[in-house]
């Protein structure tokens, strides 16, 4: 069913560029600088989502970007919600998602909408995103499931990445070169036509951070909705500037509130989307850090014996994010 207030298609411009930000000021004015001279030949609106910044970001907007269309949230609201508020009031023919640490290569918002135009089926469209280095990042996945999930943590996608069995999760067996359609597409770029949120509805709040885009895409999935991951739209993505903004809670350098976040997402996903099977994607990942923490206990090695204290801390975490959300039943009030 339809999350409410499903945004109906009107004449407007071509597209609507919506980003949401959360205290990556600099980093941002590099984002939106990069928007403002793709959006330069079209008719585009610019719409920046401010979750509550504290670093003057929604100030810097202001001042530098005054053409640009600046919402205002006191509190972080998170991914899903934040795209929603723009979302309600957007009026492209097309929504074009861009993280605040991510950058068009030049022709590329023009290349999404043509992709849009010639296949009127699609629903949603990802790009190829490479580093600023030009190193190619996970473009288009595979849904999750507990095998897909557990191959991945044991590092055995990572090992084989040609393997269509170990590297199924991010496609790294496919030619990133060929267009394709796909599972999903991780929302550093993303464009959507309206129509097909009419039909699927909006991002679901419930996810803070993380499988907020999963959980669309399987939603366009099912609803025989098609999603494209194409490569010649390409996308430079930084990559954690936000999460890296967040020291609060952390037990390490690894920063375990956003980890946190992870899991209870995950949680949420597993439930929503595979019912009881939320139980075996727990017990799963507690089985891994568990068989970690028995092999490194008596190591001599001290980055070891780290490595075991460390994925301690993890089943800990997964234990909270099981309380948290009531075994994957409810989403914590936000902001997380």
């Amino acid at each position: 069913m339809p999350l409410a207030g499903a945004p109906l298609a009107g004449d407007g411009p071509d597209v609507s560029v919506i980003v949401v930000s959360f205290n990556t000021r600099e980093i941002l004015r590099q984002c939106l600088q990069s928007v403002v001279e793709e959006a330069r030949t079209l008719d585009a609106e610019i719409i920046v989502v401010d979750n509550g910044s504290t670093d003057g970001s929604p100030e810097m907007v202001e001042v530098d970007f005054p053409q640009i269309v600046l919402l205002r949230s006191q509190i972080n609201l998170g991914f899903a919600e934040g795209n929603n508020v723009a979302l309600r009031q957007a009026r492209g023919r097309y929504f074009v998602l861009l993280n605040s640490d991510a950058f068009f290569v030049p022709g590329a918002l023009a290349q999404a909408i043509r992709h849009m135009d010639a296949n009127p089926a699609a629903g949603l469209g990802g790009s190829r995103l490479i580093g600023r280095d030009g190193s190619s990042q996970p473009s288009s996945r595979s849904f999750h499931s507990i095998v897909g999930d557990a191959i991945v943590l044991t590092g055995l996608a990572a090992k084989f990445p040609r393997s269509k069995l170990f590297g199924r999760f991010d496609r790294t067996w496919a030619d990133q070169n060929e267009a394709a359609p796909v599972d999903w597409v991780p929302g550093a770029f993303t464009i959507l036509r309206p129509s097909a949120l009419e039909r699927v509805g909006y991002f679901d709040p419930s996810f803070f951070l993380y499988y907020e885009e999963v959980d669309l895409c399987r939603r366009m999935k099912r609803a025989g909705i098609p999603v494209w991951y194409w490569p010649d739209i390409v996308v430079v993505h930084i990559g954690g500037e936000s999460s890296r903004q967040l020291t609060e809670l952390e037990f390490s350098p690894r920063a375990a509130q956003v980890i946190l976040w992870r899991m209870r997402s995950m949680l949420l996903y597993y439930r929503k989307h595979h019912g009881w099977r939320v139980h075996l994607a727990k017990w799963m990942e507690k089985l891994l850090y568990r068989a970690t923490v028995v092999r490194n206990r008596f190591s001599s090695d001290p980055h070891r014996r780290d490595r075991g204290l460390h994925h301690r801390e993890m089943i800990a975490l997964m234990d909270q994010a099981w309380r948290d959300t009531d075994c994957g039943r409810v989403s914590p009030p936000r902001p997380w």
